[in-house]
C-alpha cells in the first residue's frame, strides 16, 4: 500500500525559494538580509502582521447556504464550519488555523497554504504544515498552480491557498524599508549604550605617543562610557581637552527618520499607522475613522481572500453552488456600543430591519412581536395608527356627507 497515491515530480526551486526555506532572506542595500524571521524582529513589522491577521482570525466565521433567490442562512451544523469555529484538528484551533494563514500570506511570497484531509469525499481536518513543506509553481502560462507536499503533487482541491496581492508578500515588496528600519535600530541601540551621547575627541597641545594615547583613551572609557556612568564628571589631564563633536543634520532629525520608517512600513501593509502606534497625527475623530479605513480598505481584501479560499478547498464543485463561507464583519461595529444601538435604532425607526434581526445582531434571543416592521417612536406603535404605519381613513359616510358638522375630533 502506498502512503502517497499520488505522482511525483521534481523541480529546482529558484534562489528565492531557497532563501525562504533557509530563513536567510534576500540581502538589501543596507546590506542586511531580510528574511520573514528578521522582519518580525521590526516592532512596526510585527504589528502590522499581528493586526491584520489577528483581527482577520476574531471575527466570527460561518458557513451560509445559498437560496435560490440568492439569499443566505447560516448552517451552524455544517461539517465545514465546526473545522472554521472550532477546531481544525486535534492540535489546532479555527482561531490559530485563520491566524496562521494570514500571518503566512503577509510574510511569505508562497502565501499561507494548508492541506485538507478528505475521508469519502468529506473535509475532516485541515493541518497547517511547517512553512517550505507545502510548495506551489505555475508550469504554464494558464498559472494553474501546482502543490506539493514533500515533492508529491497534490490535487488542487485539497490545498487551502491564500495568495497575496502582486504574487509578493509585503515584506517582500517593503525589504529595503524593513532593511532602513533595522539599521537604524541598531544605530540607536549603538547609541544608548555608550550613554546616549555622540563621540567626541580628545585635544592636547604636545603630543603623547601611541602608548600614552592609548592609556588616556582607555582610562576616558572606562570611567565614562556606558549607561551606567551617564552624568558622572570626567577628568583630563597634561592639559588635555573634551571636545564633542557636533550633530549633524541626519543625527538632529534621528526621530523623525524612524517615524517616517514607521509610517513607509504601514503604508506597505495598507494598514493606518496608528494601528500600530504611531500616534502623533491622531485625534478622537480621524481615530474612528481610521478603524473604519482599515476595515474597508485593508482587512476586507483579505477576508475576500480567506472566503474564497476557503470555498475552492472546503466544498466540492456542486456543493459551492449551494454553500459558502462568511466572515460576521459586524463584530467590529460591536466594539463601540453606542455606535451600534444608534445604527439599531435607525434602521428599525426606518422599517429597513425588525427588532428581532436588531437583536439577532447583539446575539440576544428573539421576542414576541419583534418580528413586525413597524417604527417604535411614531407610526404602529401610536394610538390609532395601524399596523402597516398608515394613519386611519374616515368612514365613507363622513366624506359624503357634506353638511356634517364639524366636531372636536374632526377639528
Amino acid at each position: 500500500m502506498k502512503l502517497w497515491p499520488f505522482r511525483t515530480e521534481t523541480k529546482a526551486l529558484t534562489d528565492e525559494q531557497i532563501l525562504e526555506m533557509l530563513g536567510s532572506g534576500a540581502p538589501t542595500t543596507t546590506g542586511i538580509a531580510v528574511s520573514s524571521a528578521m522582519a518580525l524582529r521590526v516592532p512596526a513589522v510585527a504589528a502590522s502582521v499581528r493586526t491584520i491577521a489577528e483581527a482577520a482570525a476574531s471575527l466570527r466565521v460561518k458557513v451560509v447556504e445559498i437560496g435560490a433567490d440568492g439569499t443566505e442562512k447560516d448552517v451552524p451544523s455544517h461539517p465545514v464550519a465546526g473545522l472554521l469555529k472550532d477546531e481544525a484538528n486535534d492540535w489546532t484551533s479555527g482561531f490559530e488555523l485563520i491566524r496562521s494563514l494570514m500571518v503566512d500570506a503577509l510574510t511569505r511570497d508562497q502565501g499561507g497554504l494548508a492541506w485538507v484531509n478528505r475521508v469519502k469525499g468529506e473535509a475532516r481536518e485541515i493541518i497547517r504544515y511547517r512553512p517550505g513543506y507545502i510548495t506551489v509553481d505555475y508550469p504554464d502560462d494558464t498559472l494553474q498552480p501546482r502543490y506539493r507536499i514533500s515533492g508529491v503533487v497534490q490535487p488542487t482541491g485539497d490545498i487551502i491557498h491564500l495568495k497575496s496581492t502582486f504574487d509578493k508578500c509585503p515584506v517582500t515588496l517593503c525589504r529595503e524599508a524593513i532593511g532602513v528600519a533595522l539599521v537604524m535600530e541598531r544605530h540607536a541601540a549603538k547609541l544608548f549604550s555608550s550613554s546616549a551621547r555622540p563621540g567626541g575627541v580628545i585635544e592636547l597641545d604636545k603630543e603623547l605617543g601611541d602608548a600614552g594615547a592609548k592609556t588616556m583613551l582607555k582610562a576616558w572609557r572606562a570611567a565614562m562610557d556606558g549607561f551606567d556612568n551617564a552624568g558622572k564628571s570626567g577628568v583630563l589631564w597634561g592639559g588635555a581637552k573634551w571636545k564633542q563633536m557636533q550633530l549633524s543634520s541626519v543625527d538632529a532629525q534621528f526621530q523623525q527618520l524612524r517615524l517616517f520608517q514607521l509610517q513607509e512600513i504601514a503604508r506597505a501593509f495598507n494598514i493606518p499607522a496608528i494601528l500600530i502606534g504611531e500616534l502623533s497625527r491622531a485625534t478622537w475623530s480621524n481615530s474612528a475613522e481610521m478603524q473604519r479605513l482599515f476595515l474597508l480598505l485593508c482587512l476586507e481584501p483579505w477576508l475576500k481572500a480567506l472566503e474564497a479560499a476557503f470555498r475552492r478547498a472546503l466544498f466540492t464543485k456542486d456543493e459551492r453552488k449551494k454553500f459558502a463561507v462568511r466572515f460576521e464583519r459586524d463584530d467590529f461595529s460591536k466594539v463601540d456600543l453606542a455606535v451600534l444601538a444608534t445604527a439599531i435604532n435607525s434602521l428599525i425607526a426606518s422599517r429597513v430591519i425588525n427588532p428581532n434581526t436588531g437583536r439577532d445582531w447583539l446575539d440576544l434571543p428573539p421576542r414576541d412581536g419583534g418580528e413586525e416592521y413597524a417604527n417604535p417612536n411614531t407610526g404602529a406603535s401610536q394610538p390609532g395608527v395601524s399596523k402597516s404605519g398608515e394613519p386611519p381613513t374616515k368612514a365613507k359616510d363622513d366624506q359624503d356627507d357634506p353638511d356634517k358638522e364639524p366636531n372636536d375630533d374632526d377639528a
